[in-house]
């Protein structure tokens, strides 16, 4: 162990002397250090705007005049979705997938307004964010500063005399991991503080930002052990740095990249358009609530003068076209939540597929914990599809209601054609406040905890297969130094 130790601080040293490594260690330092802070400080300019949104939208809900209530039904309102506190370190899938809404009677519309549509489509490469850093530029430095740390001990032919000299292959390669890990830590800490600056801020996240920091941890620490361990196998600098620099292409940019494609390929997804066209097909044949001739709600009409012993909609206690419009909604909607799983299954489908390949790449994996632990991933975005459809209802149910309830059948029947009808239908505006506001529930710290478990178990195999390829190298190295 001393022997390691001293290895490592004169590996530390030459680092130090040597120009290039040492404004490589510091690029890295200040590369992570201002990722943290301009992703953490767009992410509350961003928070802060959807907030500031949110608020505008539903006032100009409330401050609307008085109107029929149908009328509202078609003005609509937006949703905005909220941003958690770690999103700062991982935006996830958030820069990619809709983040407003668009509620309104008879329809359910996509989400809309991405960062990557709204900005230049290098948003594509990735955002500079710590994940991105500690995911993909961290390994490249590390790669170029471990790469000859043991073949280069062979090529100036000091490898034989420091195995000679009672310095076991072993105390090398665990001395040389040391140093690489030092400089691999120096990438870590402002990560690290940043998320616990982040956990501080909302203390219920502790628990997820210490899963995240474990999983980049464990990350940073496979690619030490590997590098290592690249260069004792290798025979010359030049052959381990072209092999690590092809590990690097696949592990970060094609594996994460192809598994994607993957995944959408064995589990296809319908466009919108297609899925839209396939609900209006299936309405028509359900029933439409806008043809007075229409089978099932003539139905419907004859059921409910039937319970209330009438044999005219003019004798209800309520006005029937209300009634008919939440009838319809009601509907509509139960079509609405049938796609909405479907599409919600193979989305979950496809992203089953790339957790199962996070075994060919730790890149997949620690990406997997840090959304899952961040609360960007897909299930917290299927949440606020989900909760946004349900709130969609409830206030196209509530107007509904008005409608029914406070109108008089033969105004709403004639308001088209009589002005002093179509006054009468107009109910007072205070009605529109009475609409509950959007409160996005996300999940339980739990629940992410939980949901990062399986890549956490993947990221310590990963570990597990790097230390075992690290005592073979071990082997190699005393084989050839004989």
């Amino acid at each position: 162990m001393r022997r390691a130790g001293l290895i490592a601080r004169a590996e530390l040293a030459l680092m130090v002397r040597s120009r290039v490594a040492l404004i490589g260690v510091v690029a890295l330092l200040l590369l992570s250090t201002i990722a943290a802070a301009t992703s953490q400080a767009h992410m509350a300019q961003e928070r802060l705007s959807r907030l500031a949104n949110q608020t505008q939208t539903d006032a100009l809900f409330e401050a609307q005049p008085a109107r029929h209530p149908h009328r509202m039904v078609h003005y609509g309102s937006y949703v905005f979705r909220p941003i958690g506190t770690l999103a700062g370190f991982d935006p996830g899938i958030d820069p990619f997938s809709g983040t407003t809404l668009y509620l309104e009677g008879h329809r359910q519309n996509s989400a809309t307004i991405s960062a990557v549509r709204e900005n230049s489509s290098l948003m594509r490469f990735g955002q500079l964010t710590p994940a991105f850093v500690l995911q993909t530029l961290a390994p490249l430095l590390l790669i170029f500063l471990g790469f000859s740390m043991i073949t280069r001990e062979r090529a100036r032919g000091s490898l034989r005399l420091l195995l000679s000299s009672g310095v076991t292959a072993g105390d090398l390669i665990f001395g040389k991991t040391l140093a690489l890990g030092s400089i691999g830590l120096v990438a870590l800490v402002p990560a690290w503080l940043a998320l616990f600056l982040m956990a501080l801020a909302m203390p219920s996240e502790a628990g997820a930002a210490a899963m995240i920091g474990l999983g980049y941890g464990l990350y940073v620490l496979i690619w030490v052990v590997g590098i290592v361990a690249a260069s004792a196998l290798a025979q010359t600098g030049q052959g381990a740095l072209l092999s690590l620099i092809g590990i690097w292409c696949f592990v970060a940019i094609v594996a994460p990249r192809g598994a994607a494609e993957l995944a959408s390929r064995l589990a296809p997804l319908d466009s919108r358009a297609t899925t839209d066209l396939t609900i209006q097909a299936e309405l028509r044949q359900l029933g439409d609530s806008h043809n007075p001739d229409d089978p099932f709600f003539a139905a419907f009409k004859a059921r409910i003068l039937a319970q209330h012993r009438v044999t005219k909609v003019e004798d209800l206690p309520f006005n029937f076209r209300g009634a008919v419009s939440a009838e319809g909604e009601a509907l509509t909607s139960r079509l609405f939540d049938k796609y909405f799983v479907e599409l919600a299954t193979v989305q979950r489908t496809q992203s089953q597929i790339v957790s199962g390949l996070s075994i060919l790449s730790p890149a997949l994996a620690v990406r997997l914990v840090s959304m899952a632990g961040a609360g960007t991933d897909l299930e917290t975005h299927l949440r606020f599809l989900q909760q946004s459809e349900a709130h969609r209802f409830a206030m196209v149910q509530y107007l509904n209601g008005l409608h029914r309830d406070k109108l008089n059948h033969a105004d709403d029947a004639a308001r088209s054609k009589d002005r002093a009808a179509e006054q009468r239908t107009r109910i007072a505006a205070d009605n529109w406040a009475k609409v509950p506001d959007f409160v996005f529930k996300p999940t339980r710290a739990a629940e992410r905890l939980s949901a990062a478990l399986a890549p956490i178990l993947t990221l310590s195999l990963w570990l597990g297969a790097m230390l075992v390829l690290a005592v073979w190298s071990r082997r190699v190295l005393e084989g050839r130094a004989l």
